[in-house]
């Protein structure tokens, strides 16, 4: 209702800019439905989506790997990136360079609308080479759906989950995940971890100084975050400590 209503706002704002309307937009929330109706905070319940303890994903991880299909690989690339399900679903080959090992999502796929750089692990990197065989050049999706030019729906990643035995958790729950993760295994610094997952900075003034996507420093994080999905020995996982 939220998003419908503020759909209609924009409608409205737009036809009077045009001058197809006039007077106040009815649909507006702020100085005028705000007054009327209650916040929605009030009305509903935050519910988040149904995360795995970060302790507990390696096994999890582990037997969506051995799923072996292409949704098993897809949602096994969405973990390692920390990446949204359809940014995932829709990456395509002209978005990965191999050789730098990053793949840029273009702002008209982002959440933000910002084109985002996201470093890839070796083990995102192995995923990216089991699938290129299967490319399919009509439509360069690296995980093709059932349809030409479309990509597979995220019901396919849901039941890829389902089937690894993560029916009680959710796609999306696995950023709150790495989030979680981040923080208490390995001391990132916030604007790091915020980063890795593409959110804005909502501090207008910070967000004018900090403009960089601290690339490099997420490449650590990111090859840190694959080697506790694949259970690497301790020994062999890089500690980010906080900054000093």
């Amino acid at each position: 209702a939220t998003r419908l209503r503020g759909r209609v706002e924009s409608v409205l704002d737009y036809a009077k800019s045009r001058g197809w309307r006039a007077g106040e937009n009815p649909a507006a929330w702020r100085g005028h439905l705000d007054n009327l109706l209650p916040a929605r905070s009030k009305v509903s319940a935050v519910v988040h989506h149904a995360a795995v303890a970060w302790r507990d994903l390696p096994g999890l991880y582990e037997r969506i790997a051995a799923g072996g299909g292409i949704s098993s690989r897809c949602l096994a690339f969405t973990i390692l990136t920390a990446a949204r399900s359809g940014e995932a679903r829709g990456c395509r080959w002209d978005e990965i360079d191999l050789d730098a090992r990053a793949w840029t999502i273009p702002g008209s796929r982002m959440k933000a609308g910002k084109p985002h750089r996201v470093p890839l692990s070796d083990a995102a990197v192995a995923i990216l080479s089991a699938m290129q065989p299967l490319q399919r050049g009509a439509d360069g999706l690296v995980f093709p759906g059932g349809v030409v030019g479309k990509p597979m729906s995220d019901v396919a990643l849901n039941k890829a989950l389902a089937a690894a035995g993560g029916e009680a958790v959710t796609v999306h729950g696995m950023r709150s995940t790495f989030r979680d993760w981040a923080a208490e295994a390995t001391g990132t610094p916030r604007e790091i971890a915020e980063a890795a997952l593409a959110h804005t900075n909502r501090d207008k003034v910070e967000a004018a100084y900090l403009r960089g996507d601290h690339f490099d420093r997420r490449r650590v994080l990111m090859d840190a975050w694959a080697a506790h999905c694949e259970r690497v020995p301790a020994a062999n996982v890089v500690q980010i400590g906080a900054r000093a």
